[in-house]
């Protein structure tokens, strides 16, 4: 097997790919800005190589993907800078091309598919982003399609839904999660009551490698659905029951939202992905789960009692809760 590398290692979803490597004694790449930070988070185990990278210089790019058979992709930006997504794609896949990368597996979101036009998502769902964001989403994944079918590389997309976890920040659940463990009101964005569905994270690492080293998976995009159908409102009744305190929360509506946009810039951006709370993209994942020969999805009860578990003791909910990017 060919050494990997993970562009955007020190999020979560990197931390249970890293994680699936290590148990595969597999050895791996970690790519960020920092050294220190990446020093601190992998440098105890000896399966992983840690590299910076300047995404600016394409010295600094293709010098993090020398020696790498296969690229996995985790790039984040901030929220309000969407239009940096196309940007540091192109850059990564020219010197991923360049230094001879046979394969790049790309972690995405349900951005690009726009407003659902069936109950069920599949991948042969148009892809019509009725936002900015989505815009910038299928701009990144137009890329990548188009050097596959060009021959220059392989690649794989893999959809994930909102996502929620041990240690996962950027999700509508985690202020539930954080005020529940103590017995605070959690503020909510509404509405709590739509279907909706949510991966575990901890799930994910496992479906990427498989992925990964699946031969038909490559030239296309693949849906990763949540461990079922449920509701913002479900879980966090659950949430708090598991966490022995009575239900307490608050629910902000568009207009609110809207409002604290006008003094906040995440809340700003926020407001224009408020249609995933009244039509969701619930996905189809049918496809992937007959190409792996089934996938691992932890029942929600299940990772709630996990993701409380990891809350003690309790940080601040100092974070804005917003859907996975």
């Amino acid at each position: 097997m060919g050494t990997v590398a993970l562009f955007g290692a020190s999020g979560v979803v990197g931390h249970s790919i890293v994680q699936a490597l290590r148990a595969q004694g597999r050895p791996y790449r970690v790519v960020g800005r920092s050294r220190e930070g990446l020093q601190r988070e992998f440098g105890a185990d000896p399966q992983a190589e840690i590299a910076t990278w300047n995404p600016d210089d394409e010295a600094s790019i293709r010098a993090a993907a020398r020696g790498i058979q296969t690229l996995i992709y985790l790039v984040g930006v901030p929220y309000w800078q969407f239009h940096l997504h196309p940007v540091l794609m192109r850059r990564t896949l020219d010197a991923a091309i360049a230094e001879g990368v046979e394969r790049l597996v790309f972690i995405a979101s349900v951005y690009p598919y726009g407003r659902p036009r069936t109950d069920l998502v599949h991948e042969s769902h148009p892809r019509l982003p009725n936002t900015f964001k989505g815009r910038m989403r299928k701009e990144q994944e137009d890329l990548l399609l188009a050097a596959d079918a060009a021959g220059s590389i392989q690649v794989t997309i893999l959809r994930l839904p909102d996502f929620y976890g041990p240690a996962v920040e950027n999700s509508f659940l985690h202020r539930a999660f954080v005020a529940a463990s103590q017995g605070r009101r959690a503020q909510l964005i509404g509405p709590i009551d739509t279907p909706h569905e949510f991966v575990y994270v901890p799930d994910v690492g496992p479906v990427v490698t498989a992925l990964m080293d699946t031969p038909g998976a490559y030239g296309r995009f693949w849906n990763l659905g949540g461990a079922g159908v449920t509701s913002q409102k479900a879980l966090v009744e659950d949430i708090y029951a598991q966490a022995g305190h009575p239900v307490r929360y608050s629910v902000l509506g568009p207009g609110l939202v809207r409002l604290i946009g006008l003094f906040n810039p995440f809340m700003r951006e926020l407001g224009e992905m408020h249609y995933l709370h009244t039509t969701p993209v619930i996905m189809d994942d049918s496809a992937l789960r007959a190409l792996l020969g089934g996938v691992h999805k932890t029942p929600y009860h299940e990772g709630i009692r996990g993701t409380l578990a990891a809350l003690s003791p309790a940080p601040a909910a100092t974070g804005h809760p917003h859907p996975a990017p």
